[in-house]
């Protein structure tokens, strides 16, 4: 269908978020973080992803919101970000939900300088911001990362 958008949606603290489909490889159960030594603040640790070191991020910390450790009941959203893999730390996934490209108002237009957001949905039961992964992490952070990466190596 023409226009249609797949988006998957997580809650953090009650609010609701969305990621867009293509991003997400897959929604987990939260595991335990090992931290990495000398990682951007924003990094909560790594996991071992079938394999693969990936690196633990920390959502509550970009949107503003009260931090807490991680809890038995959180999920993962492993999800691909400028070139890697990465996982966020979620409340709860809320499913894969499709709208109408049209029913997307850009964040530009309602919150300027907000770029980290790509646009806001309305839902019948209210409103869901949607991410743009690919602005999560700032340069500057990314390199930090990759080094502190490099320094672990692969599993």
């Amino acid at each position: 269908m023409v226009g249609l958008v797949e988006l998957v949606g997580f809650s953090l603290e009650g609010q609701r978020y969305a990621l867009p489909l293509s991003v997400v490889r897959r929604v987990v159960f939260a595991v335990q973080v090992t931290p990495l030594p000398n990682a951007p603040g924003i990094v909560l640790g790594v996991v071992d992803f079938h394999g693969d070191v990936i690196p633990v991020l920390n959502v509550r910390r970009r949107f503003q919101l009260p931090e807490r450790p991680i809890r038995v009941s959180d999920q993962f959203v492993i999800a691909r970000s400028g070139g890697r893999m990465v996982a966020l730390v979620i409340d709860a996934a809320l499913g894969v939900i499709r709208c109408k490209q049209a029913a997307i108002v850009p964040v530009s237009l309602l919150m300027p300088g907000q770029d980290q957001f790509q646009g806001v949905i309305k839902l019948d039961d209210g409103l869901m911001l949607i991410h743009d992964l690919d602005k999560f992490l700032s340069l500057e952070d990314a390199s930090t990362l990759d080094t502190a990466l490099d320094r672990v190596g692969p599993c």
